[in-house]
């Protein structure tokens, strides 16, 4: 299912960008690439719920709009998983991800959808998993200004009865390259 999920998301981004006219990376203005900063809240899913009660993050990523509907970029930022109360031997930890970010804009303002594909760090996990693979499928709204979307995280380790995954919504606001 995860490969289908990777192949899936790589077609639909080869299919895209060979439909439209695309842009050079020489050609990056504040019309068509930005830095977006954010936040986002998650409930963990899965046997992540176990042991952590709500995520609280961070995102930043830099894209460039390939064709008028196309963007792609790097992505990262930092999510907090909160441990619950009740469970002992449990701590917070946290989640640095870089990845690769795909979007696709039917227009120039209202719905998008797509991904983030590429490798999260874990912190303060006390030696266990260092990190693992990770997918965020994403679906939402925006503006010239701002994103606000759904997305669902998963994180692949080397155990996938604990891969780490949450659904949450988040937050962006485009700042203009100049």
């Amino acid at each position: 299912m995860k490969r289908l999920l990777l192949i899936g998301a790589f077609l639909f981004t080869g299919i895209v960008t060979y439909a439209q006219t695309e842009r050079d990376l020489e050609d990056i203005n504040e019309d068509n690439s930005w830095l977006k900063a954010g936040v986002n809240i998650a409930a963990p899913l899965g046997n992540t719920a176990d042991f952590s009660s709500f995520i609280l993050g961070l995102d930043v990523a830099g894209q460039f709009m390939r064709t008028d509907n196309f963007g792609l970029g790097i992505a990262s930022g930092y999510s907090h998983y909160f441990k619950k109360s009740d469970v002992l031997g449990s701590d917070d930890f946290g989640v640095i991800p870089l990845g690769v970010m795909l979007r696709y804009y039917p227009q120039p303002e209202g719905f998008f959808v797509g991904t983030d594909l590429g490798y999260s760090f874990f912190t303060g996990t006390g030696g266990g998993e260092t990190g693992g693979a990770y997918f965020r499928p994403q679906i939402g709204y925006h503006n010239y200004n701002w994103n606000i979307f759904a997305y669902y995280n998963q994180i692949l380790v080397s155990d996938p009865f604990n891969d780490v995954q949450s659904l949450g919504i988040a937050w962006t606001y485009n700042i203009r390259f100049k």
